[in-house]
């Protein structure tokens, strides 16, 4: 499916700080701190319009969601669906998952969730899956030990 430019999307989700994190690489290590708490953090990587973490954040008040999206233009679908409901548990990035290990430090992290994400079916595209060996080794420095990641395709 093609995206579609949003005009003014990087204004609008400047204007829900209370879902959208603009500069995550300042809060390295201050994840708890940001959401007020000390409660598990789960992430979806590739969220895209956010009905999956949306409804987790609703069901689980206990524990803080982080939803990352790496186009404006998606992210602000999610943003838009999120920021009346008041979610204290909910955050949302944009972000290139390519260097995650510069927003979430060593083991800050408790689950992953990798929804339907893009397959990149030729082998010369191996290093943009989600599941490969790249991705696969950031996720084990982020990630608490037992590193859980739930996988739908």
């Amino acid at each position: 499916m093609r995206r579609r430019n949003v005009k003014n999307a990087h204004e609008r989700l400047v204007a829900c700080p209370q879902v959208f994190v603009e500069s995550p690489t300042d809060h390295f290590d201050k994840w708890h701190n940001l959401f007020g708490n000390n409660n598990p953090i789960h992430l979806e990587i590739g969220m895209g319009k956010g009905d999956f973490i949306i409804e987790h954040a609703k069901r689980n008040p206990n524990i803080n969601y982080v939803g990352l999206e790496k186009y404006e233009s998606v992210l602000i679908q999610a943003v838009d669906k999120a920021k009346d409901l008041n979610l204290s548990n909910l955050l949302l990035v944009c972000f290139d998952a390519t260097d995650i290990d510069t927003i979430f430090d060593k083991e800050e992290i408790d689950k992953i969730y990798l929804n339907f994400s893009g397959p990149w079916p030729k082998f010369r595209h191996t290093k943009r899956r989600l599941t490969s060996s790249y991705f696969l080794s950031k996720y084990r420095v982020i990630c608490k030990k037992p590193c859980l990641i739930e996988f739908k395709t």
